[in-house]
């Protein structure tokens, strides 16, 4: 996705400093504009891959602890004895709510890394209009 809003954008800059190559001036508001649109989709799609990198950090933590988890179920199932099993079917309950809560936090993450993306799209999208009334 980043080499797509990226080469959009270069594409876009040099489409736009083709055409208005007749006006020296407003070839540089184009540039400083085309600067800015470049800078303001780098800074989402950083935005946007720290944000899944931090869902993906907090996802394998989720993940590990449910494993955990449910081998400690397991093992307490395999000894269990009375209240043993209680405990036991508590840890397995404890382990579905892990991965309810990773479930949970993969769906914000993507949503958010949505978002960012729609604001990229949204800022490119302004930039083209601001172009576009420059001329």
């Amino acid at each position: 996705m980043r080499k797509l809003f990226l080469s959009t954008a270069f594409i876009l800059a040099i489409g736009l400093t083709f055409t208005s190559c007749k006006d020296k001036k407003t070839s540089e508001e184009v540039e400083e504009i085309m600067t800015e649109v470049t800078e303001t989709t780098k800074d989402a799609m950083d935005d946007a891959k720290n944000a899944v990198d931090k869902a993906q950090e907090a996802g394998n933590e989720l993940i590990a602890n449910a494993e955990k988890t449910l081998k400690e179920a397991q093992e307490a199932a395999k000894n269990a004895v009375g209240d043993a099993k209680i405990a036991a079917d508590k840890k397995v309950e404890e382990a579905k709510k892990a991965l309810e809560d990773l479930k949970t936090l993969s769906k914000e993450s993507v949503e958010k890394a949505k978002d960012a993306m729609d604001d990229a799209k949204k800022d490119a999208e302004k930039a083209t209009e601001m172009i576009k009334n420059k001329n």
